[in-house]
C-alpha cells in the first residue's frame, strides 16, 4: 500500500505516520527528515537547504521531486510506503511518478497546530521551528498545498480525516477509510 500523508505542520503526520508504519508493516519516510538530514551536509547543497529551510520556505520541485523519488526506488519502499510531507506542490503532484493508494489529510486548525507546536518551539527539538518559520510554512500550506488535496481530490485518492481527535481516534478513523 502507498499511502501519503498531508496536513499543516502540527496535525500529526509524524505520530500517525510512525503507528501506520507498524500497524500495515511499510515503512514510514519523512520528506522534512530527509531534507533536515541534507541540511547537516558540509556543502554548498547542504548549507542551500538549511538554509532554505530555516527560513520556513520550500525547496524547489524540479529539486525535491527526483530527491523523493530516488529514496523510494530503495528496496525497502518496493511492497508500499507511507509518506509525510511530499508532495508540496501541485507540480510535485503531477510529478510524481510512483503511484499512490491514498492521500490522508489530517485536518487541523491553524490555532490547533499553532498550539501543538508552541511546545516545540519552548523545547527547541528543531533549529526551524522558530515562531516565524512556523507561520511561514503554515502560509505556505495554505496558499501552495492545499491545491494538491483538490489535485487528489479530483483523482479519487482523498481520503480527510479530523486531526483534532485524540491520537488513537485519528488513527482508527485512517485505517476504516483505507480498508473501505
Amino acid at each position: 500500500m502507498k499511502l501519503i500523508l498531508i496536513g499543516i505542520q502540527g496535525s500529526g503526520k509524524s505520530t500517525q505516520g510512525n503507528m501506520l508504519s507498524e500497524q500495515l508493516k511499510i515503512p514510514y519516510l519523512s520528506s522534512g527528515h530527509i531534507f533536515r538530514e541534507m541540511a547537516k551536509e558540509k556543502t554548498t547543497w547542504g548549507r542551500y537547504v538549511k538554509e532554505t529551510l530555516n527560513a520556513g520556505f520550500l525547496i524547489p520541485d524540479e529539486k525535491t521531486v527526483p530527491i523523493i523519488e530516488d529514496y523510494l526506488s530503495k528496496s525497502e519502499y518496493k511492497s508500499g510506503y507511507i509518506l509525510d510531507g511530499f508532495p508540496r506542490t501541485t507540480g510535485q503532484a503531477e510529478a510524481f511518478k510512483n503511484g499512490v493508494d491514498h492521500v490522508i489529510y489530517l485536518k487541523v486548525s491553524d490555532k490547533e497546530a499553532l498550539w501543538r507546536l508552541s511546545g516545540r518551539i519552548e523545547e527547541g527539538v528543531r533549529e526551524d521551528n522558530t515562531l516565524q518559520a512556523i507561520r511561514k510554512r503554515i502560509q505556505i500550506f495554505h496558499d501552495i498545498t492545499k491545491p494538491v488535496l483538490e489535485y487528489y481530490r479530483s483523482k479519487n485518492r482523498l481520503v480527510e480525516v479530523n486531526g483534532e481527535q485524540s491520537i488513537e481516534e485519528v488513527n482508527t478513523a485512517i485505517l476504516a477509510r483505507i480498508k473501505e
